[in-house]
Parts: C-alpha cells; sequence; structure tokens
C-alpha cells in the first residue's frame, strides 16, 4: 500500500462496462420465449383435469415469478406444492398452498403431487429429494416441464409435454390467454375437498415434552416475529425444521444451501442478508454441528457491527446422521456425538454441554444467552430480537427428535414415515 501513490489510494474507483457483450453462442444472451401455441395447449390440458396441481421450484424465485405464479393459480384455481428451493414463490398461508413437498416435505403435498392427473412444474429440475424413485413419481399424471435450460427436459423425469421457456414470461402470457380466451376452470371440487382433507388431518406437527424441542422454538420464533423475518439455515435436521414451522409467504425469506449440503452456511448467510436488509430482523436457525464450522464469523459481527442472529438449536449430536443412524442402522454411532462421548450434555445433563457457546460468543464480543426451560424459552427470544446487534441464543434441546414426515431415498410416496 506504501507503494502506491496517495492520490491513487485516495481516487474513488468507477467500474467500466461495456455497452454490449457478446458469446460464441448467441443463445446465451436470449431469454427463451414459449409459444402462444404451446402455451394455449397448457390450457387445454388444464380445461380437462380432474386433479391438477403445480410444482414450483427456485427457478420462479430466479426470474421473480412469484407474483405471476399468484395470479395463474388464483386463475385457474390450481394448488401449488413448492420444492425447498422455491418456498415463497407461492405464499404459503394461501388457501391453495401445499407448502413444500418432498423427502421431508408436507404429507398433504407429496399426496396431492403423487395422485394428480396432471402435473404443472415450473422452474424445477425432479431431483431425488423430490421425487424419490423417480420410475414411480407423479405415475398417473400428465406432466408439463416449463424451464429455461432445455437440458432440464427429459434428464431425470420423461414428461409429455416440455417447454424451453423463461417462467415469468410464460406465466405473465398465460394469464393474459386465460383473460383473451375466456378461459374457464375445470370442476375440481371433489379434489379440492380431498386436498384440503389431508391438509386439516396432517399437518407439520410435534409432540408435546417436557423439554424445549426444536418445532416449537422455530414455532415460537415465527409467532413472535410475526413470520416478518429472514430465515438462514446451516444443514440437517433444524433447516427442514425451519422450513416446516416458519411459514414464509414471500421470495428470498428462507435462505439455505439445499442441494449444496453446505454445513456452516447459516451464519455467513445470515450476515449478507443482514447488510442487504438493515431493516429486518435476520435469523440463523442453526445446529451445534453446522455452527460450529463457521462461528469465527461472530468477530465479522462484531467488528463490523452488522446485527445478525442466532438461534441455535443444540442437540449435541449431528441430527440428522442420528436421525438416520437411528431410522436404518440399528443406532450405530459414527462419530455423531459432538461432545464428550462418557458426558454428553442434553437438557437433563447440562453440566455436560460441549461447548460453550454462550462464552464464545462473549469473546467474540457478541452478546449470548443459554436456554435450558421451555417456560424460558419465548422470554429469550424476545430479548434475542430486541436486541440492538449480533446475538447466540443457544437453545438445548434433546437429541431425540426426528424430523418426519420422512420419505427413505429411493422410495415412494407410499413409504412415507408419519411417525
Amino acid at each position: 500500500m506504501n507503494d502506491i501513490p496517495k492520490d491513487v489510494q485516495q481516487a474513488k474507483l468507477t467500474p467500466v462496462f461495456p455497452a454490449t457483450v457478446s458469446f460464441a453462442n448467441p443463445t446465451l444472451g436470449e431469454l427463451p420465449h414459449a409459444t402462444d401455441d404451446q402455451l394455449k395447449r397448457i390450457l387445454d390440458l388444464i380445461a380437462t383435469a380432474k386433479k391438477p396441481m403445480i410444482y414450483a421450484g427456485g427457478g420462479l424465485v430466479s426470474a421473480e415469478a412469484h407474483a405471476d405464479l399468484k395470479t395463474f393459480a388464483e386463475k385457474t384455481n390450481i394448488a401449488v406444492a413448492t420444492t425447498l428451493m422455491g418456498i415463497g414463490a407461492f405464499p404459503e398461508n394461501h388457501p391453495l398452498s401445499m407448502r413444500w413437498f418432498g423427502m421431508h416435505g408436507a404429507a398433504y403435498g407429496n399426496w396431492a403431487v403423487d395422485q394428480s392427473d396432471l402435473l404443472l412444474c415450473f422452474g424445477a429440475r425432479f431431483d431425488d429429494r423430490i421425487t424419490g424413485d423417480v420410475a414411480k413419481f407423479a405415475p398417473g399424471a400428465t406432466i408439463v416441464h416449463i424451464d429455461i435450460d432445455a437440458s432440464e427436459h427429459n434428464k431425470n423425469k420423461r414428461v409429455q409435454f416440455p417447454v424451453v421457456s423463461d417462467i415469468k414470461y410464460a406465466l405473465a402470457r398465460l394469464n393474459e390467454l386465460v383473460d383473451a380466451v375466456k378461459f374457464t376452470p375445470p370442476d375440481t371440487r371433489a379434489w379440492h375437498t380431498q386436498i384440503n382433507e389431508w391438509k386439516r388431518d396432517f399437518p407439520f406437527s410435534f409432540e408435546e415434552s417436557r423439554h424445549i424441542i426444536p418445532q416449537e422454538a422455530i414455532e415460537a420464533l415465527y409467532e413472535l416475529t410475526k413470520g416478518e423475518a429472514i430465515i438462514a439455515t446451516g444443514v440437517g435436521q433444524h433447516q427442514m425444521w425451519a422450513a416446516q414451522f416458519y411459514r414464509f409467504d414471500e421470495p428470498r425469506r428462507y435462505i439455505s444451501s439445499l442441494g449444496l449440503g453446505a454445513m456452516g452456511y447459516g451464519y455467513p448467510a445470515a450476515l449478507g442478508a443482514k447488510v442487504a436488509c438493515p431493516d429486518k430482523q435476520v435469523i440463523d436457525i442453526d445446529g451445534d454441528g453446522s455452527f460450529l464450522m463457521n462461528i469465527q464469523e461472530l468477530a465479522t459481527a462484531a467488528v463490523e457491527k452488522i446485527a445478525a442472529k442466532a438461534m441455535i438449536l443444540n442437540n449435541q449430536h449431528l441430527g440428522m446422521v442420528v436421525q438416520w443412524e437411528d431410522r436404518f442402522y440399528q443406532s450405530v454411532r459414527g462419530n455423531t456425538i459432538l461432545g464428550h462421548h462418557d458426558n454428553i450434555g442434553s437438557p437433563d445433563n447440562p453440566g455436560g454441554l460441549y461447548p460453550d457457546f454462550v462464552k464464545i460468543a462473549e469473546g467474540f464480543g457478541v452478546k449470548g444467552r443459554r436456554v435450558l426451560k421451555k417456560e424460558d424459552l419465548r422470554e429469550a427470544i424476545q430479548e434475542m430480537l430486541d436486541h440492538d446487534g449480533p446475538y447466540v441464543l443457544d437453545v438445548i434441546v434433546p437429541y431425540t427428535e426426528h424430523v418426519l414426515p420422512m420419505i427413505p431415498a429411493g422410495k415412494t410416496v407410499k413409504d412415507m414415515i408419519l411417525k
């Protein structure tokens, strides 16, 4: 730095961008658009469907097409199930929402997609965490797949009607065509009665415990933030519970690495989200294993004065791996205990808790608190939310909770574990 002239050091550098950009492959700079004939064919398929469903993925979020999706679903009276990447692309408190589906998704969303006769897949890629046994996924459905990337068509799942298009254009034009042709939605009253019964009878739920359990901690956070926070997560059980028990009515409110499986993603992501949205509450819902991966970012929060919060659901184990060990491997532990094996910390053994996240936070100059008792939970969460700065709330939970529902890898909806 000393070798650089002072006037250069102090100059404000402004990047200069070229007026145009060209590619060797000219299609890289273009957004493909569905034709009106293709879109009218989709409306024809909807008109004769008895059990239609929309399967919406992360492409809706990338394309800023969430408002177009809502309009289309309401005009056609079709229920919407999203992927985890698509959370928030359709408001989860909407009567047509089936929340998200897949391995740990809503039972009712999985059943609805499985039994549909027309499946409109918008901006998603039929990955294995959604499909399970891909050959048996939505076996009775005519599948329409709109995606901007032609290589995604028929890659994982053979479909009947692939359409290469920017999804925002396709949905906006579909909405115009619905009005232009005076489209009338089909009579699907019996189908909606069925899916609403599933929603009523099989919601995301948990059994009460004398201890704080992860699901109720997230539910309390949802209530205290009125559903208006931005939530980041690490990877594991807490990641799935965050999506189950915190409802998202807008896109980019659930920030998670998802298919990348990047433990340690949660708190750095929360820091970035808080810088981008300083007026929003931003909370990293994390597991103790994931939080430890990038715990040094507490220094970033303290030094840069970034008021991102972390709520650790601390069960002293790698929870998702433990769940698989318990369900499929006779509970044989493969280095999934994160503390001392002869003194495992828990709500009943607070003396064995390891490490001490509150002391670590304080060492970085960040406010921290541990909560063990159910009666202290909501007050502790409110203290975290009210604190003017970064905060670590260490919520001690039992390791015995499992994320349910669960469709085992490679299986089908018929193999779903509900309890």
